[in-house]
Formats: C-alpha cells, sequence, structure tokens
C-alpha cells in the first residue's frame, strides 16, 4: 500500500514557492509560509494540501493541526522601521558578507553591493555576473525578481525573503528530522542538477546558502555571487581550465581546490553538498572537519590536516586524478590511516550515511546531483 506521504514526492519546491506566493496575495508573508507550511505537514493527500492552501481554508486542515497554528505576530513594515534603499523606506538589516549587504523589506529581501568603490568587482566576487546568471535560473534556486540602483547608485539585487537558512535550522533545532533532510536536500541537490547540467558551478555550498521557507522547507539555493559560468566567466577573464581557487568557505572547501587544481567541476559543489550533509546528520550537528577562519595564518593547511585524519591521507590508489596535480597531497604529509564513514559517523542515520560517503571522496567517482537524488535515502517510502 502506498504510504499517504507520496504525494509529496511529487510536490517540486517551485511548486510549494508557487503556493506561498499565490498564498501572499491575500496573507503577510509570514502568515503565509505558516499556512503553507502546516498543510504541507498536516495533509494527507494532494487535494487536501490544496485545500487548506486556499485562502481561508485552514479549516480544511485536521482541527489539532489547524489551532497549532501559532498566532503571528505584527510583521507589516509600519512595525519595523528602517533604512531607504532605492523605492524601498522601510528596509532593516538581515546579514552581511564580502562585497555586500542584505535588507529585509516586507516580502522582499534586498542583497545591496558595497564593495569598495571604484572596483566593478573583487573576483571571485562578481555581482554582476551573479545577476546575469540569475536571471537564467529558477526554483529551487532563489528567484531574481529585480534589479536596480538605489539613491547612492549602488547595485540592488531584490529576492523574495527567506525567514531562515539551513545554518539557523541546523543551530536553533539540531539535527533535522528524515523529513526535513528529504526536503532540504532533495531541493538543494535539484538546484545543484540544475545548475550543473547547464555547465555552472555554484562554488560556494553552504548551510548559509540554502535557504528555507520554513523548517520543513521549501529550500532554494542562494548565494551565487562566486558562480561560474561558462560563457560569462571565460569573457571575464577565467576560463575553465584556470579558474580562481579562492573559492568556497571553510570546512566545506573540496580538496582539489586545496591542492590547487584550477580546472576543477561540479564535484567541487557535490563534495561541499557532502561535508553539509554530514553535518545535518551529526547530533549535535558539526562539520566533520575544522577550518580556521579564513583571515588566520594557516587556515588551509589546517582543513588539509583536519581533511586527512578524518578520512585518512590519500594515497595515488584513493585519489589517482592527483597525480596530475602541481601540489601533491601525497608527500611530506604525516600519513593518517584510512576511515570509513560507518567509524567517523557511527550514529548517523545509514542511509543518508550513504550518500556521504559518495559524495565526500577524494577521487574522481564522486556522486553528481542526478546520482544522488536516486539514493534510498530519497527514493525509499518514508516509514
Amino acid at each position: 500500500m502506498a504510504s499517504s506521504s507520496d504525494w509529496k514526492s511529487s510536490l517540486s519546491a517551485l511548486d510549494r514557492y508557487d503556493v506561498i506566493r499565490k498564498i501572499q496575495s491575500s496573507l503577510p508573508a509570514g502568515e503565509a509560509v505558516a499556512l503553507e507550511q502546516k498543510a504541507y505537514e498536516a495533509s494527507e493527500t494532494r487535494d487536501q494540501y490544496e485545500a487548506a492552501c486556499d485562502v481561508g481554508g485552514a479549516s480544511a486542515l485536521p482541527a489539532d493541526a489547524a489551532a497549532a497554528m501559532p498566532p503571528q505576530e505584527d510583521d507589516s513594515p509600519a512595525a519595523r522601521p528602517g533604512i531607504r534603499i532605492g523605492p524601498y523606506s522601510d528596509c532593516t538589516f538581515v546579514a552581511d558578507g564580502v562585497t555586500s549587504e542584505v535588507y529585509r523589506s516586507g516580502d522582499d529581501a534586498l542583497k545591496v553591493v558595497v564593495a569598495a568603490a571604484g572596483h566593478r568587482s573583487m573576483e571571485p566576487h562578481n555581482p554582476h555576473r551573479e545577476a546575469k546568471i540569475l536571471r537564467l535560473l529558477r526554483p529551487p534556486c532563489i528567484p531574481l525578481l529585480d534589479v536596480f540602483r538605489d539613491q547612492e547608485q549602488r547595485l540592488v539585487l531584490r529576492f523574495p525573503f527567506m525567514p531562515l537558512t539551513l545554518g539557523q535550522l541546523l543551530e536553533r533545532q539540531g539535527a533535522p528530522s528524515r523529513r526535513q533532510l528529504r526536503g532540504i536536500f532533495g531541493d538543494t541537490l535539484r538546484a545543484l542538477e540544475a545548475i550543473h547540467a547547464q555547465g555552472i558551478l555554484h562554488r560556494d555550498v553552504k548551510p548559509s546558502a540554502v535557504l528555507l521557507a520554513s523548517p520543513s522547507g521549501p529550500a532554494y539555493l542562494s548565494d551565487f555571487g562566486t558562480a561560474w559560468h561558462p560563457q560569462l566567466s571565460p569573457a571575464g577573464g577565467e576560463p575553465a581550465a584556470d579558474k580562481i581557487l579562492d573559492i568556497g568557505t571553510g570546512p566545506y572547501r573540496a580538496p582539489e581546490v586545496l591542492f590547487c587544481d584550477r580546472a576543477y567541476g561540479p564535484p567541487v559543489d557535490m563534495w561541499g553538498l557532502g561535508v553539509m550533509l554530514a553535518e545535518a546528520i551529526r547530533s549535535p550537528p558539526e562539520p566533520p572537519f575544522a577550518s580556521r577562519p579564513a583571515d588566520e595564518d594557516g587556515n588551509q593547511l589546517g582543513l588539509i590536516l583536519s581533511v586527512f585524519k578524518t578520512l585518512g591521507t590519500p594515497t595515488p590508489e584513493t585519489w589517482p586524478e592527483a597525480r596530475a596535480l602541481k601540489v601533491s597531497p601525497f608527500e611530506l604529509w604525516t600519513v593518517f590511516p584510512p576511515r570509513p564513514w560507518r567509524d567517523i559517523l557511527p550514529d548517523a542515520d545509514p542511509a543518508f550515511r550513504d550518500l556521504v560517503a559518495a559524495l565526500v571522496r577524494y577521487d574522481g567517482q564522486r556522486a553528481s546531483a542526478t546520482a544522488a537524488l536516486a539514493f534510498p535515502c530519497f527514493t525509499d517510502e518514508e516509514e
């Protein structure tokens, strides 16, 4: 007999995003997300989900679920006075990065480029290329709604506001449930599958780059500021065989980049996804590798040693492609014995651990996004 949750496997992140946007035509963003989330979690059929997502249709939910919907705080712009950015006068600070600051204005997130004056970009960060790439994408990549110049002539990218990141979820909740893992990582893998099919590399997969409409999803891959595009990037001076090495964040950086392989490809994203998944299935969540802040001396060496200590020092047999690297991982390094993932993550869900093992490996057999989505952790019926 088919599981009552089978209908959820056919409901994509794009479907859920469309539902939320329709609800937002009648309700504030916070209420729209809450209504869709409750409908998704409590409904037993697609029809019940769609009925529950109709405005005023919360009664279609089971009574206990409808009663459990929390009252929404006043989230109106009037309740959140902030600065003006172009035509938006209610902008409140959310976060900042190397070249940008993010603000919230109602249902929108505004990414304001604040790179030093006179610098068009700070490679590999390039907001102009980011905007061009985002226009080619669709959910579960974060939708780009608009690009404009504010009153200070700063470039601003407008996105739908998402209240949560995977990083925040891991910090606040701890290890996600199996259903959450399937939804969040399934959406993220579909986003990677889509961009890799176009030859695009994200190059900075990490928990803060996965945005969530709610703790159960849908999830959206964001932060394309350092992405590589097969036409746009070579035209800007970064050919496929000579890519920039200063990519990725901390423990999510792939070993081929650490050893100066400038011809890297989609596997760098899959390594980052695998490390992120390994973090999510640990309790409490923690990356399997240690990395110092990027501005500290020895941060790259420390990460290399942490990877080697955790997985074992690579050999020509476990990483044959590294024979061609200019910087060898086989010499002058402490030799640590190989360790299987069942020893590294002994208490993790075996199905998701098997996927981690297929992603976080040295050699060229790292699973693609398409192959990862075919793993039992995504295809088996939920219990």
